[in-house]
């Protein structure tokens, strides 16, 4: 396993009176450990940008995680762009982010505004290389990266916000950094440091975006492993089996279901101590055992994680609640959104009685359902997951 990771995140707004970007972004986790992200912005805007942008970003994105070099790229996209009818050309502009998976980074940018890197809450400049490619100026820039540092890469919509359609000229790169810089040592992620900067683009249009508006983030960080475990196994005598694999595992600890906290309890020879404070009146309150960081309610506190993490690969508009939330599902989402880089599930499949009232619509297929789809959402934030059964 290599020693760092990347966080990364992205948020992209319509231009006004469009109905698809004109931007398109596509990432790729690679088996190497490896990242690649590709950031394209179309010619114009609509139906015609989003799919010059679309193939840029996708081709680009797929040859550069096959290992493919600069010039290939430039070339299978300059001889596979359809040519707008109306300007007679093909174009897209693009900026590309390759980490990994040692401590280096590669950025590969045409004509989008340049990569800002900040590293321990300074915007810090870097190098670059100057290559014509079939006409084009490329700028290629080779790094190497530690624990923190953050790239923030954007279409020409982030420094053209302004006040309606009017450029704000005092909005630029360098006011974008004094915004940022503030913000990049909080400990955001990739996703809400892009939404951040992203809403206020927003505001800077006055809700109207003059032009397809994306910011993508890169967050360089080391890997922190987090396990969840949730419900009692099938078979009632492999509870100390499935604990002793759950409690070996590095990192946090966080225990979901209320069998599923007396099994640690237990195991552990700790009191199970239950808290009296509900936080939030639809999520159950959590409780407390010495030697576990987390311990909640099962079905009814995941579900609402799950919504969270539905909503954090689409919007991130629940972020508010969820970030300073002091309920289960708010703890949970801090801890596997924000902290978390590899994430363990050990998932009991006992049926619980308690569930079984036809009144109650909890079932052992929901539970299933819901680890599935949570452990997906997770895989698409770049999370590794491993999911074991017992």
């Amino acid at each position: 396993m290599t020693k760092y990771c990347t966080d990364y995140g992205y948020r992209s707004l319509i231009r006004h009176g469009e109905e698809l970007c004109g931007d398109h972004v596509e990432q790729k986790y690679c088996e190497d450990g490896s990242f690649v992200s590709v950031l394209a912005d179309g010619l114009g805007s609509g139906v015609k940008a989003n799919i010059l942008s679309t193939l840029t970003s996708k081709i680009i994105s797929t040859m550069l995680a096959e290992g493919m070099s600069v010039e290939n790229c430039i070339e299978t996209v300059a001889s596979t762009l359809p040519v707008c009818s109306e300007r007679k050309v093909a174009y897209s502009t693009f900026t590309a982010i390759r980490t990994g998976p040692g401590e280096t980074a590669e950025l590969i940018q045409y004509d989008n505004p340049r990569v800002i890197f900040f590293r321990d809450g300074e915007s810090v400049d870097y190098p670059y290389e100057t290559v014509n490619i079939g006409g084009k100026t490329i700028l290629c820039s080779r790094l190497s990266v530690r624990d923190g540092d953050i790239f923030v890469a954007m279409s020409d919509g982030v420094i053209h916000a302004g006040t309606g359609m009017n450029l704000n000229y005092e909005w630029d790169r360098d006011r974008v950094i004094e915004y940022l810089k503030p913000l990049t040592g909080v400990g955001f992620t990739a996703k809400t440091l892009s939404s951040v900067l992203a809403d206020e683009c927003y505001s800077l249009y006055e809700g109207e975006p003059g032009d397809d508006t994306t910011v993508c983030c890169a967050r360089i960080r080391q890997r922190e492993p987090v396990s969840l475990v949730i419900g009692p196994p099938s078979d009632r005598s492999d509870c100390g089996k499935m604990m002793s694999l759950f409690f070996s595992k590095g990192g946090k600890h966080i225990v979901c279901g209320g069998t599923t906290s007396e099994i640690a309890a237990e195991y552990l020879g700790k009191p199970l101590v239950p808290e009296l404070n509900f936080a939030d009146p639809q999520i159950p309150p959590t409780s407390k055992i010495e030697g576990v960081d987390l311990v909640t309610e099962g079905v009814i506190t995941i579900n609402r994680v799950l919504s969270y993490a539905e909503d954090y690969l689409a919007d991130n508009e629940s972020y508010r609640v969820w970030s300073a939330g002091r309920d289960g599902a708010s703890l949970i989402a801090r801890m596997l959104f924000e902290e978390a880089t590899d994430i363990n599930f050990f998932v009991g499949k006992a049926i619980n009685p308690a569930h079984q009232n036809s009144a109650d619509p909890i079932s052992f297929n929901v539970k299933m359902r819901l680890v599935n789809d949570l452990a997906e959402c997770l895989r698409k934030m770049g999370k590794r997951i491993k999911v074991s059964y017992f």
